[in-house]
């Protein structure tokens, strides 16, 4: 486990499961917030992006979580050696969004770009949850499948698997 692509729909707990697995593997930990948005919201230029994620693909190890642009995302899965899709159901997603804008008032969420704003970050994640059906479908899944013949693929669907999922990487 060398180079890490974890990803899924907005709150499903990408940020924490990477960081403790990017310590747990011993890889550079890239937070795809932090390489899209600058610290006021505003996206990154497009161009500054897309070489700063070029280079860490060609790196030897890392761990990117988070979607991005889309041509990005389809370069980290077939970068990837190990692929985590975190697939929790669309109203747990909608509900931890709001715990976490709930809890973001007083702490900044885990993975959070610094300084961006936890409410416009929330409702950007409400817009990406009613987009999602358009991605995250029985197409992408198929696709998903696939890739994971030649690669280590993980999909994890309920809180209790990502908590055992994560208590194995701590072992």
């Amino acid at each position: 486990m060398k180079k890490i692509a974890v990803f899924g729909k907005p709150g499903s707990g990408k940020s924490t499961l990477s960081k403790t697995l990017a310590e747990s593997a011993g890889v550079p930990f890239y937070p795809l917030d932090s390489m899209v948005y600058n610290a006021d919201g505003s996206l990154v230029e497009r161009a500054a992006f897309d070489a700063q994620h070029e280079n860490i693909l060609q790196s030897e190890a890392w761990l990117i979580d988070g979607l991005g642009p889309l041509a990005s995302f389809q370069q980290r899965l077939q970068a990837a050696d190990t692929l985590v899709y975190i697939d929790l159901p669309y109203w747990l997603s909608y509900w931890l969004v709001t715990k976490r804008l709930l809890k973001g008032l007083f702490i900044t969420p885990e993975g959070w770009p610094p300084g961006s704003s936890i409410v416009k970050g929330s409702l950007q994640s409400y817009k990406m949850l009613r987009l999602s059906p358009r991605f995250w479908n029985s197409d992408f899944s198929q696709k998903l499948t696939a890739l994971g013949d030649s690669k280590n693929l993980h999909v994890i669907r309920t809180l209790s698997e990502l908590n055992q999922f994560v208590a194995q990487i701590k072992l």
